[in-house]
């Protein structure tokens, strides 16, 4: 395990209930998910010297988690930058939804995992209008897969839903279930569940369009909401993606696994009498790609 650093006793922790002192532009890490929902929104503001992240008391930001070791994360200034380290942690950390090995540079919403934590760097440049959109973000996604969650995906359906029924366009859903995703917590453990599943998010989110609404809506459940697109048009898609999935590798701590999805794919029509009906008829077509062998895409 690495030497832990001697650390500085200046760096400010601060309750999340206290204003941000904006003067000071100070960078801050800030806790987006923690099981512990009352830990959300926890911070710790970073000056000159270094910070530890960890489950020990005289860490500078401590987290209470049992897949977070005693002392786990370390960030400290470099070159006019502040970089993250693993500092022997047991379950690895993921940055930016990648395993972190070595020293890591943090931009501006970097994301730093450790156990089921969920940890972003914001910049100071304008930390209150950030601090801002981080709170109506928390909202809104799944900060593991940095989705959306199921409740902006039901908003967002019902609101397209009436613009089909109003202006006659084209709407369809795709809904993804990872293949044996059990198999992957039972072998490796949930950490590996994580990563896996923060990878799939990126994947999505770089894949769909910007006007698509691609979200977390399950355990390892995704889907994504296709406006102005017919059905062939989202069994392309659902295709491409399940293409991709298939080939994608992911490196955990015990070596890479790979993974597969099904995916069933619908067209909004008159059939549906509301959205419910309209998703849980996508809901079939997911049964039936997972029935027919899985690794496959319905529609």
């Amino acid at each position: 395990m690495p030497a832990v650093a001697t650390y500085d006793d200046d760096t400010a922790v601060t309750d999340v209930d206290k204003p941000v002192d904006v003067g000071q532009q100070r960078d801050c890490l800030i806790v987006i998910y923690h099981k512990d929902k009352t830990q959300q929104g926890k911070r710790v503001e970073l000056s000159s010297g270094a910070v530890r992240l960890g489950r020990d008391p005289d860490n500078d930001l401590v987290l209470l988690e049992e897949g977070v070791s005693r002392r786990h994360v370390r960030v400290q200034p470099s070159a006019g930058h502040w970089v993250v380290t693993d500092v022997g942690s047991r379950n690895g950390t993921l940055h930016n939804g990648k395993p972190l090995a070595g020293v890591k540079r943090l931009s501006n919403g970097d994301t730093i995992k450790l156990g089921s934590v969920i940890v972003k760097y914001l910049s100071g440049l304008d930390l209150e209008s950030a601090m801002y959109e981080e709170v109506y973000q928390l909202a809104i996604t799944d900060n593991l897969t940095q989705l959306n969650n199921r409740r902006e995906l039901d908003k967002e359906l019902s609101a397209e839903c009436g613009r089909v029924r109003r202006h006659g366009r084209h709407l369809s859903l795709m809904l993804l279930d990872i293949d044996f995703f059990k198999r992957v917590n039972d072998t490796h453990g949930h950490p590996a569940g994580d990563a896996v599943l923060a990878q799939l998010g990126a994947l999505l989110r770089e894949r769909v369009r910007e006007q698509d609404v691609a979200a977390r809506i399950g355990g390892e459940e995704l889907a994504v909401l296709m406006p102005e697109t017919d059905l062939r048009g989202a069994i392309a898609l659902a295709e491409d993606v399940r293409v991709a999935i298939a080939r994608m590798v992911i490196d955990l701590a015990d070596g890479p696994i790979g993974v597969t999805v099904s995916i069933g794919c619908a067209e909004y029509g008159p059939q549906d009498a509301d959205p419910a009906a309209f998703f849980a008829r996508c809901d079939e077509k997911l049964y039936a790609a997972k029935s027919a062998g899985r690794d496959r895409v319905c529609g």
